[in-house]
């Protein structure tokens, strides 16, 4: 259950990390994505935004799952 929670805490931190670059860069997060999509205006979006949130993102995510796995088995061992 431990390596659960840190591999989740992982994420998370990513994510959160992902989101602030992001932000700064001027890249739309999912939440920018979500509300185009509800004013029907899906393309008011770049081609990066749409690299980044179907592509780099999952990938990002997917790294800190890699991150809190590696520090999961440092601390478990």
């Amino acid at each position: 259950m431990v390596r659960l929670y840190i591999i989740g805490v992982s994420i998370l931190l990513v994510a959160i990390l992902c989101n602030f670059i992001i932000s700064k860069l001027g890249i739309a997060s999912w939440y920018d994505f979500l509300n185009n999509l509800t004013k029907n205006e899906p393309n008011n979006l770049s081609v990066i935004d749409y690299l980044w949130l179907f592509l780099l993102y999952p990938i990002c995510l997917g790294l800190g799952y890699l991150l809190g796995d590696f520090i999961s088995n440092l601390i478990l061992r």
